[in-house]
């Protein structure tokens, strides 16, 4: 494409257009991610785990949908730089630096996620976007056999659902919109959906192995590390630990278990701080 046809398409200034139609995919991701985290708890109740999971395809399509219909009409106003006040090319240098900012923090993390996996200390996780592989720390002698079945099953999961992809998607999205404090929320809010989904697949599996599951839940907090580009078993932090553990109960209607919620629950109780 020659710069007279670009200029034909976009205008006589294309990067304040590229800009424009940026900012607006961010506002149109943003109110898409606001729908989503209020829908996901009421889909989580009433349909699942899965469902409220699925929902996250819906911010990047309504951002991806956006700025293709500012180029497409030709719609040559300067948001951008009306809207921060400042030139197109500082503007692009400002997202640039920080783009590559964030992406330099994820990649020392991930970099130090894998020296951890290389000296046995890592895990329980996948990695890799191509080939991804399931990673165990090198000392397992804490976890019994079954217990190392329910985390490898878990972990299969991720494969077979192609999440550390997702993961990878979204760290993306955080680098590219690092401004955005939304995205970075989605973010955080998609892996907690995504470890609930392969919670829910696992026990769909195995109806009766409840109460282990959330004791092996427990087990293995401890062992989370940054991981921006994979899948890692504990979500960080006692809420999230405290969401897995409580959607273990069976849900209403459905034919009485093992009381592993109670059991559970009653470990969460006495550490929490």
């Amino acid at each position: 494409m020659t710069p007279d046809s670009l200029t034909a398409i976009l205008g006589p200034d294309p990067l304040a257009v590229v800009l424009s139609a940026a900012l607006l995919a961010n506002l149109a991701g943003a109110a898409a991610i606001a729908a989503v985290a209020l829908a996901r708890l009421p889909v989580r109740r009433l349909v699942g785990p899965t469902a409220a999971y699925d929902l996250w395809l819906i911010p990047p399509l309504a951002a991806a949908a956006t700025p293709i219909m500012v180029l497409v009409s030709h719609a040559n106003s300067p948001v951008a730089t009306i809207a921060l006040g400042l030139p197109a090319p500082v503007i692009a240098a400002i997202w640039a630096l920080g783009a590559l900012g964030l992406g330099a923090v994820f990649a020392a993390a991930q970099m130090r996620f894998m020296r951890e996996v290389q000296a046995g200390r890592a895990g329980p996780a996948v990695v890799g976007l191509i080939a991804p592989r399931i990673v165990l720390p090198a000392d397992t002698s804490d976890y019994t056999a079954a217990e190392r079945e329910l985390i490898r099953a878990h972990e299969r999961e991720h494969v077979a659902r192609k999440d550390p992809r997702a993961a990878a998607f979204a760290a993306l999205c955080q680098c590219l919109c690092w401004f955005n404090p939304l995205v970075h929320l989605a973010a955080y809010l998609l892996r907690l959906d995504q470890e609930l989904a392969c919670d829910a697949a696992v026990i769909r599996s195995r109806p009766h192995a409840r109460a282990l599951y959330g004791q092996t839940l427990l087990k293995t907090q401890l062992a989370a590390q940054p991981l921006p580009f994979g899948c890692y078993w504990p979500a960080r932090g006692m809420h999230p630990l405290e969401v897995r553990v409580r959607l273990l109960k069976p849900r209403r209607g459905a034919a009485p278990r093992h009381d592993g919620h109670a059991v559970v629950t009653a470990q969460v109780e006495s550490i929490r701080p």
